[in-house]
């Protein structure tokens, strides 16, 4: 489990680090240059670690750790408790700033930058943690820099079966958070976090029942796609052993009287 206690670690670092960085920007910046630009950027970056370091130990805890799905889904719930305390305000999401635009809750240049910040976040976050990766701390960080020489894609599925589900996903999450938009924090953060893990663990299984059309663990009967066979089969008379010797036998009679007679 030590592999576990340093990714616990970075994830309390990281918020940590993060929490700092809204602080300081927050005093140090007007009001409005803070939240479109410099909380997106350290929340986004925040988020983005964080997801990162988690997908790691999704992908290789199971075979690498030992440990199954309820300490990752567990992992997840935590760590959206620790954004949606954290955030102060900010979205750390281009898609709820677009919805903000849409509604008329934000300028077009606001939306703009806050979605620009995002970018800059999370694409800081990536070169910070595969930075991080590459200085092997545990044995999951090793294995992570062996796997990612290969340019095998991390959707597991069809671009079309992976864009229904992560659109059906996408469209839940922002239907609660619409819901929940005038909540009272204390209500709003741990339901969030909640809905979150719940999309995750439900679309995982509807990827899989889309994609194989069965969950093995509850039931083999396949309901989306029909089971072909995967050899031929073809019909006509098997010729037995017995009948190719008594053959071979009665043609080498053949050959011996006919040079008896010669």
């Amino acid at each position: 489990m030590s592999g576990l206690n340093v990714s616990i670690i970075f994830f309390f670092s990281v918020v940590t680090l993060c929490e700092f960085a809204r602080r300081f920007f927050k005093r140090i910046f007007p009001s409005k240059v803070y939240f479109c630009f410099a909380g997106e950027l350290a929340s986004s970056f925040q988020i983005c670690a964080c997801y990162l370091e988690l997908k790691m130990l999704r992908e290789i805890g199971p075979w690498g750790g030992g440990f199954g799905p309820d300490v990752s889904l567990t992992l997840l719930f935590v760590i959206f408790l620790a954004h949606g305390a954290s955030f102060d305000g900010t979205a750390a999401n281009p898609v709820a700033s677009l919805q903000e635009f849409l509604a008329l809750d934000c300028s077009f240049v606001g939306s703009i930058v806050k979605i620009l910040a995002q970018f800059l976040g999370m694409e800081a976050a990536c070169v910070f943690t595969k930075k991080y990766w590459s200085k092997e701390f545990t044995h999951f960080h090793m294995i992570q820099n062996l796997m990612a020489q290969d340019c095998s894609s991390s959707l597991n599925t069809s671009i079309s079966q992976g864009i229904f589900v992560e659109g059906m996903g996408s469209f839940l999450f922002q239907l609660i958070i619409l819901k929940l938009h005038t909540c009272s924090p204390m209500y709003r953060v741990p339901i969030v976090a909640l809905s979150i893990t719940a999309l995750t663990y439900t679309g995982m299984l509807l990827a899989l029942f889309v994609y194989q059309g069965n969950i093995p663990r509850f039931f083999q009967t396949n309901l989306l796609y029909s089971q072909k066979k995967k050899y031929r089969i073809f019909k006509g008379k098997v010729t037995s052993n017995s009948v190719v010797e008594e053959r071979q036998t009665k043609t080498e009679k053949k050959n011996s009287s006919s040079g008896l007679i010669n």
